[in-house]
């Protein structure tokens, strides 16, 4: 008995062996909590809101199945978690989730995901703080805050098929195209990008068009280009984005600049950016306003300290300057009731750590 029951040991042990090589199974992710001070929208003083935030705290899965001839299988399933207890999770998949093909001639994937308009982001801000909480660019820079269907040009979307090019020479290229399944609207999302990463140089393109997909015959574009040059000591970014919706038989058009610096300053990295958001002329979409005085300048400043290489720490700040007929407000754990001419601002206090 025993030397069978050491057969079928040894047996058991090979096949698992074998099944881990057929297919290498990764689980990471992340945990980012934070403690934020923020405005309100009845009261400017800072630390009328506080709170603790999990900022995209996620979980996932990814594997690799080599098919042969240079071929993989490949596959991601992720989700957001709810660490800070209040809320702000989703169900099983709430996050990038697809299922794909990866060879020589590059990457295709099925399901659910990010845009290339998405990839510019980290050519401009390159530091941790800022992909995640209160101190992400993106509250003037994509309409990151509305939904897809409110004109948000920086959303995760659904029934997704993307193609990823090989790095040729610094010059990788991206698209995606995503339909809505509604029978009756049939609305649809291309975004492409252009980029090129090499020696320091950092300088990508990218577009996105929305084809009926906010409303019914309404087609809203969104255009960026953004550029960064590491010189080793200090890493300067400029951005300019040009969004264009279509709306009441005419068009919003809005343009914004920004720029941004990383450095290291002591045993850390100092980040900080300033966007301004032109007023939109046209007629109003979502939380995009238009006409005098609807302009708005973010001036956010953070540093960031690795603890180790899977922990880090960070403290920040962020200020929305508003003018008197805009309300912008934080793409991530923004107020809710904001009103025009309003201005935001928070502290913050985070620690992260990868797993």
């Amino acid at each position: 008995m025993k030397k069978k029951a050491l057969i079928l040991t040894t047996i058991a042990l090979a096949t698992s062996a074998m099944c881990a090589q057929a297919t290498n199974v990764t689980i990471y992710g992340h945990l980012n909590l934070n403690v934020d001070f923020v405005s309100s929208a009845t009261n400017g003083s800072l630390g009328k809101i506080h709170r603790v935030s999990s900022n995209v705290s996620r979980i996932g899965f990814k594997g690799t199945e080599p098919l042969g001839g240079g071929l993989n299988a490949i596959f991601q399933v992720e989700s957001q978690l709810p660490a800070a207890g209040d809320g702000g999770g989703g169900p099983w998949g709430s996050r990038d989730t697809w299922l794909g093909l990866q060879g020589n001639w590059g990457t295709v994937r099925f399901g659910y995901m990010l845009t290339p308009y998405n990839n510019i982001h980290g050519y401009f801000g390159n530091a941790p703080t800022y992909l995640a909480s209160i101190l992400r660019t993106g509250a003037l820079w994509a309409q990151v805050g509305p939904s897809k269907a409110n004109g948000s040009f920086d959303a995760r979307l659904e029934n997704a098929i993307r193609y990823d090019s090989p790095k040729i020479g610094g010059f990788q290229w991206m698209a995606l195209y995503s339909t809505d399944e509604a029978p009756s609207d049939h609305g649809w999302v291309g975004s492409l990008g252009l980029f090129y990463d090499n020696a320091g140089l950092q300088v990508g393109l990218a577009y996105e068009t929305n084809q009926g997909y906010r409303a019914k015959n309404a087609n809203d574009q969104a255009l960026t280009i953004a550029a960064a040059y590491n010189f080793g000591s200090i890493r300067p970014a400029l951005v300019y984005e040009y969004l264009e919706y279509e709306v009441n038989g005419g068009k919003l058009k809005r343009d914004l600049f920004g720029g941004s610096v990383t450095m290291p300053i002591g045993p850390g990295k100092l980040y900080g950016a300033i966007l301004h958001a032109n007023k939109g002329t046209g007629a109003p979409v979502g939380a995009l306003r238009a006409g005098n005085k609807t302009d708005a300048t973010l001036y956010e400043v953070s540093y960031s300290y690795d603890l180790s290489k899977r922990t880090m720490a960070y403290v920040g700040y962020i200020y929305i300057d508003n003018n008197d007929n805009a309300n912008y407000t934080f793409s991530h754990n923004g107020n809710a009731n904001t009103r025009l001419g309003t201005a935001q601002q928070g502290l913050i206090l985070g620690l992260v750590h990868n797993f």
